[in-house]
């Protein structure tokens, strides 16, 4: 087998944050320093209350604890996206790459992020999911996946991620383990040529859960899907 090298562009490199010798010397003070080291770049995010312990760790047997910045308080939706908008807010936050080839490269701007993530966030509100309620998220590689999540973060409910290859059964178990108010999926998965007709498989899955469960569909590929009103919302309309 032949070995290939192929080193970056010159101007690539010129524009990076750190270069070999820097990640080194960071990376040696993480590990012989890491309280003063993570209590640095801590201060990079926007806290809404400051902490004041960087770190506290216990591995007695029986009593394994770890706790990273914990009495200090910040909303990751609010760092991923707000804190970007005044200087930032017209250039790409996403850049999706579609399953097709031919399909258009969809370029996604902190702007137009804020506007999806806080639309998602306020439909989850209609639908009842408060501060530690639990989402499923049943969903392809799409930006509506990263939406989703960064809306449950908006709003401080907890995000569970279920592979779209699972079956209707293993979803059914996901949804009753954390007590899901809400799924949120799409009409179907593209993948590699195939569809998986994620709606159909949240459907059989809902017949072993609860009633009171709603399930929020984003219209990804417009194939056609059974709706149940009452149950089912369109996430973007």
């Amino acid at each position: 087998m032949t070995e290939h090298i192929y080193p970056p562009d010159p101007d690539f490199v010129s524009g990076a944050h750190i270069d070999s010798a820097k990640y080194d010397a960071m990376y040696r003070e993480s590990v012989e320093d890491p309280e003063g080291f993570w209590g640095t770049h801590g201060k990079r995010l926007d806290w809404i209350t400051p902490y004041t312990e960087v770190k506290r760790s216990t591995f007695k047997m029986g009593a394994v604890e770890i706790h990273w910045f914990r009495d200090g308080t910040l909303n990751v939706a609010s760092n991923c996206i707000d804190r970007h908008l005044r200087s930032r807010g017209d250039q790409d936050a996403i850049i999706f790459v579609p399953d097709e080839p031919d399909d258009p490269i969809r370029h996604i701007s902190y702007r137009e992020l804020h506007e999806k993530v806080n639309r998602m966030a306020n439909v989850l509100l209609s639908q009842g999911v408060m501060r530690g309620d639990r989402v499923v998220i049943y969903m392809p590689m799409i930006p509506e996946a990263a939406y989703a999540m960064l809306a449950c973060a908006r709003i401080g409910a907890i995000h569970s991620v279920v592979f779209a290859g699972f079956s209707a059964d293993g979803l059914a178990n996901r949804i009753n383990d954390c007590g899901a108010k809400v799924v949120i999926t799409a009409d179907s998965a593209p993948r590699g040529g195939r569809k998986t007709a994620l709606k159909s498989n949240a459907d059989a899955a809902l017949l072993h859960c609860s009633d009171k469960v709603r399930c929020m569909v984003v219209k990804h590929t417009g194939d056609q899907t059974s709706w149940i009103q009452g149950r089912d919302v369109d996430v973007l309309q």
